[in-house]
């Protein structure tokens, strides 16, 4: 079974609580169950971490390194658009990580508009509510069994040459 880790970065914690217009009514832990169910459908053993610290958030991603995790969907909150120590972690892991947004960042404040993480990323998905998170499980998905077909194929290719 393929590890995936779920990370929130600050003030998700608060799902449900604060700013309904902007974040929904999908409480933090209801977002979980929803991702550790799914995940488990898809064929994954889902793990969530939560901070509201920056270092601590790097050492999660640090120690998914260590842990083997397959892949992991961030959402980095307020420290998608400034924190480039966050930007360098997910570089250095070299694990395959989706970053997710609640909320459409291009529609909103204009600071939220750039994102420094998500070049270190497969890709980002932002603007549709929880199911964010549900489409990058699936972007995940599809990554990894992409990876593993090329392993396989590139295993019979060396097998077929010997």
């Amino acid at each position: 079974m393929k590890k995936i880790l779920i990370i929130h970065g600050p003030n998700l914690n608060f799902l449900g609580i604060r700013e309904k217009t902007v974040y929904g009514e999908t409480s933090f832990e209801a977002l979980n169950n929803l991702l550790i169910k799914k995940g488990m459908s898809m064929g994954f053993k889902v793990e969530v971490f939560q901070s509201n610290f920056e270092g601590a958030i790097i050492d999660c991603l640090q120690k998914a390194y260590f842990d083997n995790v397959d892949g992991i969907i961030i959402n980095p909150g307020a420290f998608t658009h400034y924190s480039y120590a966050l930007r360098d972690a997910i570089s250095s892991i070299n694990i395959p990580t989706v970053e997710v947004h609640i909320s459409n960042i291009y529609k909103r404040e204009d600071f939220r508009h750039k994102s420094v993480t998500a070049a270190s990323c497969i890709g980002q998905i932002s603007g549709f509510g929880i199911n964010s998170y549900l489409l990058g499980l699936y972007a995940l998905y599809e990554e990894l069994n992409n990876k593993e077909t090329s392993k396989e194929n590139t295993n019979e290719e060396k097998t077929d040459e010997n």
